[in-house]
């Protein structure tokens, strides 16, 4: 991001998870465009020009009687924020063998090292849903498979599918930002058959895919189940995360009504990944 004068947000929150994580999803959607999370919330950035005096009015968590969230907001000028980035992200590695750095960390010696530029996209492998997808990833077959990584955010989970054989893949997100910020991501590894487009569910009539990704929300997830079940080939796999073991069961119920079987759980605090076949 370019140097410019942000309003800063400072908020405590309790319990820190899932609060951390839903306030910055509806902070996100108020506009609040960088966040870096601390031991005991988050700190939320937002260009002054942007920025008023109600735009907390529509983040619903702070009403919730089910956590405690307080925060402090200041003005901040001319912040240098590559170095914020580099100051707070660290590169991590998954079962030994995948690694997830940016451009400024020192190379992995590792069987996939991958670099990352995330900026405002989700997908860095820190976050356990990433990071659950990177391990089934690492444990499956994708040689000469077609992929589908929906809600790619930063591209990660297609890059390495990619490096595991896939030799047809599309990437797609909804939002703008994680369209751009995949193709640089995608470009930065030397991925040749990654298609990153921008959209929904809605532009994947008549396409077919052998494994089909989708690290989204659980609303997302089951009004869009059909159209994943439509564009699987028999036989395919389907790995699903982005919720919480309590929304495991409607997950499950709606998979089991297209006749999808589960073969695989991942939890990670909280937060699980489904592996089901056709």
């Amino acid at each position: 991001m370019a140097d410019s004068i942000y309003i800063g947000y400072t908020f405590k929150v309790e319990p820190l998870q899932p609060g951390t994580e839903i306030l910055i999803a509806e902070l996100g959607f108020s506009g609040f465009e960088s966040f870096v999370e601390t031991s005991d919330g988050v700190i939320a950035y937002i260009h002054k020009e942007d920025w008023n005096d109600r735009i907390l009015d529509e983040v619903n968590i702070l009403k919730s009687e089910e956590f405690k969230i307080t925060y402090t907001f200041e003005e901040i000028a001319q912040t240098n924020w590559n170095a914020e980035w580099e100051k707070n992200f660290h590169p991590i590695v998954v079962e030994g063998r995948c690694a997830i750095r940016a451009p400024f960390h020192e190379p992995f010696d590792v069987e996939y090292d991958i670099v990352i530029e995330p900026k405002m996209s989700f997908g860095t492998g820190h976050h356990e849903t990433t990071h659950m997808m990177i391990q089934y990833i690492l444990a499956s077959d994708f040689t000469n498979k077609s992929v589908l990584d929906m809600g790619c955010g930063t591209g990660v989970l297609a890059i390495l599918a990619e490096k595991k054989g896939a030799t047809y893949l599309e990437a797609i997100d909804i939002d703008n930002w994680c369209y751009l910020n995949s193709l640089e991501n995608v470009s930065r590894n030397g991925c040749h058959h990654i298609n990153v487009l921008e959209g929904d569910a809605t532009i994947l009539q008549g396409k077919r895919f052998d494994v089909i990704i989708a690290n989204i929300n659980r609303n997302i997830l089951l009004n869009d189940l059909s159209t994943y079940d439509t564009c699987l080939n028999e036989k395919g796999a389907l790995f699903l995360s982005g919720f919480y073991d309590s929304d495991c069961e409607l997950i499950k119920s709606s998979c089991n009504q297209l006749n999808l079987k589960l073969e695989k759980t991942l939890t990670r605090n909280n937060w699980v990944a489904l592996k089901f076949v056709k």
